[in-house]
């Protein structure tokens, strides 16, 4: 699955065009390198999220196309 997917399907960030921006300016960063948008999601990728004053740092556990508002959050583990 496409990564700017992937953010807005487990609402990590909350519309797909905003995560294909962020990674266009190079605030998205997949196992220590900035990714693009096209980069393909697989389960145990540690995704960076450098947005606002926090960053956020996760790790995939699983990839699905669909996600529910209850079941999005199983989809990853926060790191720091």
């Amino acid at each position: 699955m496409r990564l700017d997917k992937y953010l807005k399907v487990t609402r990590l960030i909350k519309r797909r065009t905003v995560a294909n921006e962020a990674c266009d300016a190079g605030r998205i960063v997949v196992n220590g390198k900035v990714a693009r948008a096209s980069y393909d999601v697989k389960e145990g990728d540690v995704i960076e999220i450098n947005l606002g004053q926090k960053p956020l740092k996760v790790k995939v556990v699983k990839v699905s196309e669909y996600a529910t508002k209850d079941t999005a959050a199983e989809a990853y583990t926060v790191i720091e």
